[in-house]
């Protein structure tokens, strides 16, 4: 199984953080933030990753810290899941619509985190969530990890529903990159040797 588990507590966070790559998409998330509860939610049960997410964090100042350091666990988890590569497929991306948003997300496991992110959220909250936490949350993702993501909205006038979008895009892609290609499972996928 490609699992971890991160504890990071900080003066303004204490997140407890477990990741299973071969999952079901079984899911326990609290972080205190109910948007971002739904949103890990659904980057769950669309990458069929397990993930279970506790954070206390300073939410009476906002959701920043919150939304930033579950990314950056939620990154270590991923690259120390992930292992050695072997036999990943590595690259992946979907065009995925969610109603009149239309989300296109392509990545690869490079080693090399790299975030290309061009979303016009035309709300500046949805519910009490800040929408620009949404960039934030991915590039702390993308440097943890060592991916490079790249996110682009086609169409899209619902903040709600760009940013589910997004994070289910975001999930299919990763559930692809990070699959199995029998063929070349005991090779890394690349010219290198290493990733």
């Amino acid at each position: 199984m490609r699992e971890s588990k991160i504890v990071r507590k900080t003066k303004e966070t204490d997140i407890e953080l477990y990741l299973c790559l071969d999952g079901i998409g079984k899911e326990n998330i609290d972080t205190g933030c109910g948007f971002l509860n739904h949103m890990l939610t659904l980057f769950s049960k669309h990458s069929r990753f397990d993930l279970d997410v506790k954070c206390v964090g300073d939410t009476d100042v906002d959701y920043h810290h919150t939304a930033e350091d579950i990314a950056i666990c939620l990154g270590k988890a991923f690259a120390e899941a992930i292992g050695d590569k072997k036999g990943i497929l590595r690259y992946a991306d979907i065009i995925l619509p969610m109603d009149e948003a239309l989300i296109m997300c392509a990545l690869d496991i490079s080693g090399r985190g790299g975030l290309y992110f061009d979303l016009d959220i035309p709300a500046c909250k949805v519910g009490d969530f800040d929408t620009e936490l949404c960039e934030e949350f991915f590039r702390a993702f993308v440097r943890e990890s060592g991916v490079t993501l790249h996110i682009r909205q086609l169409n899209g006038t619902n903040s709600h529903h760009i940013i589910e979008g997004t994070f289910k895009a975001v999930a299919r892609v990763l559930s692809k990159g990070v699959s199995i290609d029998e063929r070349f499972k005991d090779e890394i996928p690349s010219t290198k040797g290493v990733i």
